[in-house]
């Protein structure tokens, strides 16, 4: 059955600016996947009310083993591997295929757009996908480095250079990658209109890029579940599940 959006004058406005737009550059954030079984950050059940995201920074990573192996512990049983996209991506990938959203650029790091068709994602927080070591920058697919960690080896380290690794995320007082950052600020000022999707728009700099499209001239259009922190700033907000909007508003600029 096809997702129905809610009618009213938000929705009619969303509606009315994404058609307008030639370029839509479609951002998103945690709640895209909460309904595909991944905890968000900072909702009422999200990993931070349980855990002092202090513990978690790059600095302790790199000075002490326990956070380390702690670390590895919870990758070993982090729901991101079963993850399956759900209507909201799969939704956002046939926008893109369409050509009406080039570019997605995301706060996530499951993955997910690009397990459901998107080609063209800016992760700016990184990918749980692959693993960095710290020394050289060699990459390796996660689930390599987690089979060692299986079988024993619960701080693993380079086998190259003997580099301390890491999943290439982008972790407290790590600095986000300069030619990404760059990118998605680029197409900030490409678009017409932003798409930011389940995000609470409070992290930056990740949200100065729907704040840099409006700022260019871009309208911006919301669909989150609950206040945002650029909600002044938007031309329409959609205060639906990504997963029930996303579906219908696609349907809609498409002609589903």
């Amino acid at each position: 059955m096809a997702a129905v959006l809610t009618r009213d004058a938000a929705a009619d406005g969303a509606l009315r600016w994404l058609r307008a737009a030639r370029r839509i550059l479609v951002f998103t954030g945690a709640g895209v996947s909460t309904e595909s079984g991944i905890p968000d950050f900072r909702g009422p059940q999200g990993v931070w009310r349980t855990r002092d995201p202090a513990r978690y920074t790059i600095q302790n990573y790199l000075r002490d083993p326990d956070v380390r192996r702690e670390r590895w512990r919870d990758r070993l049983d982090s729901p991101v591997d079963s993850a399956q996209p759900n209507a909201a991506h799969r939704a956002i990938a046939r926008l893109q295929r369409a050509g009406r959203a080039p570019v997605v650029v995301t706060q996530n790091i499951d993955g997910l757009h690009q397990a459901a068709g998107c080609d063209d994602v800016i992760e700016l927080h990184g990918t749980t996908r692959e693993v960095a070591c710290l020394q050289c920058g060699r990459r390796l697919p996660t689930a390599v480095v987690l089979d060692r960690v299986r079988e024993g080896d619960d701080d693993p380290h380079c086998e190259i250079c003997g580099g301390l690794l890491k999943t290439a995320t982008i972790s407290f007082g790590q600095s986000l990658i300069a030619a990404d950052v760059d990118r998605a600020m680029a197409e900030a000022e490409a678009c017409d209109a932003c798409l930011a999707v389940g995000s609470t728009l409070s992290v930056w700099p990740a949200a100065g890029v729907p704040a840099h499209a409006v700022r260019t001239g871009a309208r911006l259009v919301i669909v989150n579940e609950g206040a945002t922190d650029l909600d002044q700033m938007a031309d329409a907000i959609v205060e639906q599940r990504a997963g029930t909007a996303v579906p219908a508003i696609v349907d809609a600029l498409l002609g589903a």
